[in-house]
């Protein structure tokens, strides 16, 4: 029996999982991290934490699958897009990884403005310069850490330092590389004008292949710490969002998407990236060859919820641990509770910032119209409302752009609340998909695996074979009530929106 290997790096974690050579999960795992935040506008993490806990979660997902690591084909590797991660001659990472919701390159993004914003959209298919995006990182990089900037030899994302790391190769893909700032998504190239703008070369960048690519095989170092076999193919797997939607069967025109995790990310396939006349909507490289995704992003969703569990549920959190329940189901409950609406209770879910689609890089998060009355139970529900608000915000947008959304395929964390899911459905007024397969991520990791194996002879085929509905969620009887809260809450969003850029 051949087994597949399918490794994803998020934001707060990662997820590793064992596939069969017919995609069924064997085996799974997960390893948190907290991110280390030393002033309001920064997020950061030491890149040797990613790598520990890729090989911790290898390790624990082989020994409870029981198998023999000789007998794994493939390791597919894909991560979150943006986060940047800066090493010296020797290969060493010169500091810690700027996470992409980081925020601190707010001057940097302005100055790149300046120089590039006729030409964005149409080359990299990003709609606004904002501090997200790693050129404007490495921008910051030349202006405020010189010595560092001229003591880096190469530029990485999370995914390109994984594969360096299990492969000694540096290799990347234009999924990964797509919201770089630097990266042509019509070429298919290094974006020489914006490497001039930011002054880096190519050279200080990883080789440039195709998102489903072998990379190299694992070296003998990674093999003795992570006990993979030289054999095993390492696979470039692509941005997260983009193998979740590989995961969810959205590999052709008319499937739409959206995954709830760290972040909330909506995906719409297309086979134009011009596809948008009102140039609003990002384009990313799909993982599937010759086809783009409609990725309208919003930087904390899941995050926001696991915020406020760490910040004021101490006390359940501990209880859970010692009962050995789970603390977010203990949420839904409190949340279940409270009615459709919160009782007046709206909140915005922008504690990094605002991307899709009002991009607004002051926007902040708020509880507004609380009273007395109101408890934790009411909190938690306007927090689940608030990322349904942002989901149909951006299915509106996905639809000014020409595409129809019917309907809607759920994955991440969060597909695994049936109240966040109902949620969804009420205030979208579509049908919410759960997939059998709920970490869609990890079966785009295990699909493309299985192409690059010769195990399947194409990612439509092994779509059609591995992806299967588990359930619908149809809208309900509070379908008609939501509409009155999402307009109050569209409305909250723009007052406090323009509140936000005058304060900034």
């Amino acid at each position: 029996m051949k087994y597949l290997l399918a490794l994803d790096i998020g934001t707060t974690s990662v997820k590793a999982g064992l596939f069969d050579e017919t995609c069924n999960l064997i085996a799974s795992s997960t390893g948190e991290y907290l991110l280390l935040t030393p002033a309001a506008e920064r997020a950061e993490l030491d890149p040797g934490t990613y790598w520990q806990a890729s090989v911790n979660a290898i390790k624990a997902v082989v020994s409870r699958a029981g198998v023999d690591a000789a007998n794994i084909v493939g390791l597919t590797i894909s991560s979150q897009g943006e986060t940047l991660i800066v090493l010296d001659e020797n290969n060493t990472p010169l500091m810690n990884a700027i996470v992409w919701v980081d925020n601190r390159a707010t001057r940097q993004a302005a100055e790149l403005n300046e120089k590039l914003n006729t030409e964005v959209y149409q080359v990299t298919g990003i709609p606004e310069i904002m501090p997200t995006w790693p050129a404007c990182k490495i921008l910051w990089l030349r202006q405020e850490c010189p010595e560092i900037f001229r003591r880096a030899k190469k530029f990485l994302l999370v995914q390109d330092y994984l594969v360096w790391r299990f492969s000694g190769d540096f290799v990347t893909d234009g999924s990964i590389s797509c919201t770089t700032m630097y990266y042509d998504i019509n070429r298919h190239a290094w974006w020489q004008c914006c490497l001039e703008a930011i002054g880096i070369t190519t050279d200080q960048l990883p080789q440039i292949k195709r998102a489903g690519d072998i990379a190299a095989t694992i070296s003998p170092t990674a093999s003795d710490l992570s006990g993979l076999s030289t054999c095993t193919k390492v696979i470039l797997g692509g941005m997260d969002q983009a193998v979740g939607a590989i995961g969810a069967g959205n590999v052709v025109e008319g499937i739409i998407s959206e995954t709830t995790g760290s972040a909330l990310a909506i995906q719409a396939c297309a086979t134009n990236p011009s596809i948008d006349p009102h140039k609003v909507t990002p384009v990313y490289l799909h993982s599937v060859p010759g086809m783009y995704l409609l990725v309208p992003v919003c930087p904390t969703a899941g995050m926001t919820l696991k915020w406020f569990k760490d910040a004021f549920f101490s006390d359940l959190v501990q209880e859970s641990v010692t009962s050995g329940t789970n603390i977010y189901k203990v949420l839904d409950e409190m949340a279940a509770a409270v009615p459709a609406g919160a009782d007046g209770l709206s909140m915005l879910p922008h504690l990094m910032g605002a991307f899709s689609p009002l991009p607004n890089a002051a926007a902040r998060g708020s509880f507004t119209g609380f009273t007395l009355a109101h408890g934790r139970g009411h909190f938690v529900r306007a927090i689940l409302e608030a990322v349904a608000f942002l989901l149909r915000q951006n299915i509106e947008s996905i639809e000014s752009a020409g595409l129809m959304v019917s309907e809607i395929r759920t994955s991440g964390g969060g597909s695994h609340s049936n109240l966040w899911n109902q949620i969804k459905a009420d205030v979208t007024h579509r049908p919410i998909l759960r997939l059998e397969t709920e970490d869609s991520a990890l079966l785009g990791d295990a699909i493309l695996a299985g192409v690059a194996c010769g195990i399947f002879d194409s990612i439509e085929a092994a779509c059609k074979s591995s992806v299967m509905i588990k359930e619908r969620i149809l809208p309900g009887p509070d379908a008609g009530f939501y509409t009155g809260v999402y307009r109050r809450y569209c409305d909250l969003d723009k007052t406090l929106g323009d509140f936000f850029q005058r304060n900034y």
